[in-house]
C-alpha cells in the first residue's frame, strides 16, 4: 500500500515538474531517509517547485526563507521578545518550526548564518539563550545553492555539507517537455491545491518500516570496503564520515523498500553513491575538476559481494 502510493506520488509530481522524475525520486528517497537535501543548480529549473509540491503531496507544514548576505541566524530560528504585560521573556518562533523548510540560495547566506542551521540538521532541535527547543516531526530540510563561481555566494563548509544526505542536481528539462512547459506555462500554482496523500502517522510507519530492512554481512563488508577506499584514496585529503556511512546504509534502505524488497543489495549502493559521498569528501586540489570520475573509479574497484 505505501510503495503504491510513493510511485502514484511520483506520478503526480511528474506533471507539475516534466522530466525530473529522478529529482522528484532522490527527494522522496532523502526525506524517507531522515535525512536532508542540498540542490544545486541555475535559478528558473524547479527546485522551488519541487520543494513546494512535496511538503503538499505528504501533507506537512512548509516554510521558506530566502537567503541574503544580511539574513541573521534569528530570521531562521526564532528570537527572543520581551513581554512586559509577563515581565519575561518569550520565544517567538521563526521558519524553522516547519516539518519542510526549504532554505533557498542558501550560499548566499554569511557562513555565520549557515551555521545556524547545523544544530537542527543534526539534532532536530535548536537552543536560544540557553533554552533548547525540539523540532517538529519530521523535520526536512531542502536547500538550493547556486554554482559556486556565481558572484555573491559562500561554499558551504565541510560540517555543513556532511548534514545534507544527498546533494543532487535538476538540470534542463528535455526538449520535449520543455515544449509541454511552454505550451502549457507554470504549474507552480496549481500545487497548492494538492490534497495530501499521506497523514503524518503513515509517513513515521513507512520511516520505521523502513529501518528493518536487512542489511547482510556481506553487505556491510561491501559498504565498509567503499568508506575506506576513500578513506585510503590518493586522490583524497578526508575520505567519507560515519556519518556520511550511515547515509549511504540509510539511502540503500530506502530506495529497496521502495523496489518492493526487505533487505539491500549492490545495486542501491551503485544507484545512489553518486549523490551520498561525492560532496561529503574533500579532494586535493589538482582533482577538483574530476570529482565525480574519482568517486566513480573508487566505487567501481571495489570488488562486489557474491
Amino acid at each position: 500500500m505505501e510503495r503504491n502510493t510513493i510511485k502514484e506520488i511520483t506520478s503526480i509530481l511528474s506533471n507539475y515538474l516534466q522530466g525530473k522524475e529522478k529529482a522528484i525520486e532522490l527527494t522522496l528517497i532523502t526525506f524517507f531517509s531522515k535525512g536532508h537535501l542540498l540542490i544545486e543548480d541555475l535559478p528558473g529549473l524547479g527546485k522551488t517547485t519541487l520543494a513546494i509540491g512535496i511538503a503538499k503531496v505528504l501533507g506537512l507544514d512548509y516554510g521558506r526563507v530566502q537567503a541574503t548576505s544580511d539574513l541573521l541566524p534569528s530570521d531562521i530560528i526564532g528570537v527572543s521578545v520581551f513581554n512586559k504585560e509577563k515581565s519575561q521573556f518569550e520565544f517567538k518562533p521563526g521558519p524553522i518550526f516547519n516539518n519542510i523548510l526549504l532554505v533557498d540560495e542558501i550560499n548566499r547566506a554569511t557562513p555565520k548564518t549557515q551555521s545556524a542551521l547545523l544544530e537542527a540538521m543534526g539534532e532536530k532541535q535548536v537552543t536560544v539563550d540557553g533554552t533548547t527547543y525540539k523540532l517538529p516531526e519530521p523535520f526536512f530540510v531542502i536547500a538550493t545553492q547556486n554554482p559556486s563561481e556565481q558572484y555573491g555566494t559562500f561554499p558551504l563548509p565541510e560540517s555543513q555539507l556532511d548534514r545534507f544526505l544527498m546533494k543532487i542536481s535538476i538540470g534542463y528539462p528535455s526538449k520535449e517537455a520543455e515544449k509541454e512547459i511552454i505550451k502549457g506555462g507554470s504549474k507552480r500554482e496549481e500545487l497548492y491545491s494538492l490534497k495530501p496523500f499521506m497523514t503524518k502517522e503513515q509517513i513515521l510507519k513507512i520511516r520505521e518500516e523502513i529501518q528493518k530492512v536487512y542489511v547482510s554481512d556481506k553487505m556491510a563488508d561491501y559498504i565498509l570496503d567503499i568508506v575506506w577506499a576513500t578513506r585510503e584514496s590518493k586522490y583524497l585529503e578526508s575520505g567519507l564520515s560515519t556519518r556520511g556511512t550511515l547515509a549511504l546504509v540509510n539511502s540503500a534502505k530506502t530506495n529497496a523498500f521502495f523496489e518492493g524488497r526487505d533487505f539491500i543489495i549492490p545495486e542501491d549502493i551503485k544507484k545512489l553513491y553518486p549523490y551520498v559521498i561525492t560532496h561529503r569528501v574533500i579532494f586535493k586540489p589538482e582533482f577538483e575538476s574530476q570529482k565525480q570520475e574519482i568517486i566513480k573509479w573508487i566505487v567501481e574497484s571495489v570488488p562486489i559481494p557474491l
